[in-house]
């Protein structure tokens, strides 16, 4: 795969003019962006700013990142979001996806017990009346990016 398959790196390319969808917040490593096709507003996606496919080949540098990253998300979709906890996952397979991304996603009080676990995934598939809408993702970054603000690096 190279960097012009790879959808984040795309976007990556486009830095400047990205939505504030798209560039939630990021620092020098990393890029937070709302997932599309979602159904539940605060859905993350945590990627690396620069082409890696596997965890173990992530630098010193974004691996220590990473974690700061991680935790500093979770708190703040809590905050906005009132979640109960939130779940990390990656896997970085789909086609076009292989960028190492992690998604981070508010798991609400309320969830449905078949959307538990990985069932949450189905949020990704659902039906387009029942997804976020762009100006709702962006809304939801504009109220992410306010309490991110104080994160070490983050711009």
């Amino acid at each position: 795969m190279t960097t012009r398959d790879c959808y984040a790196c795309r976007k990556e390319a486009e830095f400047d003019t990205l939505p504030p969808r798209e560039c939630v917040v990021h620092d020098q490593h990393w890029r937070v962006a709302h997932a599309f096709n979602t159904a539940l507003p605060g859905w993350l996606v945590l990627l690396p700013r620069r082409h890696v496919v596997a965890v173990h080949d992530l630098t010193d540098a974004e691996a220590s990142a990473l974690g700061m990253w991680q935790v500093k998300l979770s708190r703040t979709l809590r905050d906005v979001t009132g979640c109960a906890k939130t779940y990390i996952v990656q896997f970085a397979e789909a086609e076009g996806f292989a960028h190492v991304h992690f998604h981070i996603v508010p798991r609400m009080a309320d969830l449905k017990p078949e959307h538990h676990g990985p069932g949450i995934f189905e949020l990704l598939r659902g039906p387009e009346q029942d997804r976020v809408t762009a100006g709702r993702a962006d809304d939801m970054a504009h109220s992410l990016r306010a309490r991110l603000q104080g994160h070490p690096n983050a711009r």
